[in-house]
């Protein structure tokens, strides 16, 4: 068989040319996409924004339309789209009355100015 000065050899055996489900290597598969929250994402920051950076009237709306379209096209970001609804939605309320608060006090402000007869 051998020499008395080599190594033995071995024999592998033969893979299987059926393909034999165990003589294989184990692969990962495709990689798992996420699924798509982007719209949601933004409608949450932009709620978020509206809140410590209040000083804009235009925010809380995109935030709300970004809300509106995430909360029917992305169901896994359903939560996030709830929370930037609600976020949104307040300031854009908040926005509303200190609109109709100024409103108020100019109309009432210029009435009184009137009666006094102050020109203003």
């Amino acid at each position: 068989m051998t020499d008395p000065g080599q190594y033995p050899q071995h024999q592998y055996p033969q893979q299987n040319p059926q393909g034999y489900p165990g003589n294989h290597a184990i692969g990962y598969g495709q990689p798992y996409a996420a699924p798509p929250r982007g719209m949601s994402i933004t409608s949450l920051v932009l709620g978020l924004v509206s809140i410590f950076s209040g000083f804009t009237f235009i925010v809380p709306i995109v935030g709300l339309v970004f809300g509106f379209l995430g909360l029917r096209r992305e169901p896994a970001g359903r939560g996030m789209s709830i929370a930037g609804l609600i976020l949104n939605g307040v300031m854009l309320i908040g926005w509303i009355l200190v609109i109709v608060f100024v409103v108020v006090i100019a109309g009432g402000l210029f009435t009184f100015m009137q009666q006094e007869g102050i020109s203003a």
